[in-house]
């Protein structure tokens, strides 16, 4: 399959943010028959997902396999899984692309990241073991996101897809040249998960006033939007940047690009993109006092609604401070600058590297994954009414680093998370968030330079 489905949509369409239609992967033909769509099982099913090795242990970028297993045979020590030596389903995408799943579990929804079929979306229906089946029109957001693409299940039901592009303007001639601004460019697209289609797209200039652009602001990445309580407007997370605009440009030798030296420790706050929904129209960018650090996530979730409305977001993904969880209010869909969740304050400890996974699990508390510099990999519960954090300790956290995982399960009382430490043998963890407990559930067999990932 090539990258033809939607030949005929013009991307100049964005900025007005047309409606496009979806599309077969046989659109090519006008007699193809649209497949069916696909039925799960009533089954509640996990499913587990594995990154591949491509080049260096746990680099995570040779692709992902899944495999569906029963909550039962997740908490049970003797049943044992070996994904890698012939078992589950391994993905379309070359690489590590982001799995998104209905919050019943019966559906998966995956963007191909790279490769030939970049950017095609594809759905599945959860039928256990390796029984996934193709559900539904494939969908190439491609043209819209690129073969890269960004994205999540932003509500039940709704994928929205991002991308953020920059370009640095100056005068004069190198090395006698003058810092003008960076503009940076944001193209959106929602996509219908439960009828696989494009919504609707929109492309348009990320709002920095004149003031911060000519102080080197710009937004490169933008990441993890969420569709806020009252379905009006989409919170997109962003990778903030700034270069010193008085600094020594460079050049670089075979590009011919000039830049500015990094100035990111003078950068004001974290920022988020909002835009109206479904319309993505309006964009503007609100400011959080309480955290400097990007909360666009790596390949995990960092936003989620708690049961007051509010959105709570992680920062600090990508660097090895700023372990933050900030406050959307949502009456003012602007920060709440009178909040902040500290890690490190609340465990007691330093050299975090970030919260590199986590998951709001209702009654103010959520699971977190975070790594210590060079120490480990580590697992809590938190209050974020409170304040507070529990450290969950497990057998394998000297071992473990979190930077690729994606995905947190729950059911009922139960949150499940796959360890495994690189090229080395795991277990499904099942905590009970309700009464502390935490078992060593099934053994998970691994292979030279892969580990798990997540759990949905």
């Amino acid at each position: 399959m090539k990258k033809n489905l939607l030949k005929t949509v013009l991307f100049g369409a964005l900025a007005a943010s047309v409606t496009l239609g979806s599309c077969s992967k046989d659109s090519g033909n006008p007699g193809a028959v649209v497949p069916p769509e696909e039925k799960p099982t009533d089954n509640r099913w996990i499913t587990l997902t594995a990154a591949l090795k491509l080049t260096n242990d746990g680099d995570g970028n040779g692709g992902t396999m899944a495999y569906a297993i029963s909550p039962e045979q997740a908490i049970d020590p003797a049943f044992e899984l070996d994904v890698f030596n012939g078992k589950g389903l391994k993905f379309d995408s070359p690489r590590t692309s982001r799995i998104q799943a209905s919050a019943d579990g019966k559906f998966l929804y995956d963007i191909q990241y790279t490769g030939t079929d970049g950017g095609i979306f594809q759905k599945y229906a959860v039928n256990g073991a390796e029984k996934y089946v193709k559900s539904g029109n494939e969908v190439n957001a491609a043209v819209i996101l690129g073969t890269s693409p960004r994205w999540v299940k932003s509500a039940e039901g709704i994928g929205i897809g991002v991308s953020a592009t920059t370009l640095t303007s100056f005068t004069g001639t190198f090395p006698a040249v003058t810092f003008g601004n960076i503009k940076s460019t944001a193209t959106v697209a929602s996509i219908n998960l439960d009828n696989p289609s494009i919504l609707n797209t929109a492309s348009f200039t990320i709002p920095f006033t004149d003031e911060q652009l000519a102080q080197g602001y710009s937004i490169g990445r933008i990441d993890v939007p969420i569709i806020n309580q009252a379905k009006n407007k989409v919170y997109i997370g962003c990778n903030i940047s700034k270069v010193n605009p008085k600094g020594t440009p460079s050049q670089n030798q075979e590009t011919g690009v000039v830049s500015w030296p990094s100035d990111a420790a003078n950068i004001a706050g974290t920022v988020t993109l909002v835009v109206d929904y479904p319309s993505f129209k309006n964009p503007k960018l609100i400011w959080s006092t309480q955290s400097k650090y990007g909360n666009n996530g790596y390949r995990t979730m960092t936003q989620y609604i708690a049961e007051d409305g509010h959105v709570y977001q992680s920062t600090g993904a990508n660097t090895t401070s700023y372990p933050h969880i900030l406050r959307i209010d949502k009456n003012t869909n602007d920060y709440d600058n009178s909040y902040v969740f500290d890690l490190s304050k609340a465990l007691g400890v330093s050299g975090l590297a970030g919260i590199k996974a986590w998951k709001y699990l209702g009654q103010g508390k959520a699971f977190v994954l975070y790594d210590i510099d060079k120490k480990g990999g580590y697992l809590a519960l938190i209050d974020l009414n409170a304040k507070t954090a529990t450290k969950i300790a497990t057998e394998y956290e000297s071992k473990l680093n979190f930077d690729q995982q994606q995905s947190i399960a729950q059911v009922g009382d139960n949150v499940y998370v796959p360890l495994t430490p690189i090229s080395e043998a795991g277990n499904v963890f099942v905590y009970n968030w309700k009464t502390g407990k935490l078992t060593k559930g099934a053994k998970l067999l691994n292979g030279t330079g892969h580990r798990y990932i997540g759990a949905y």
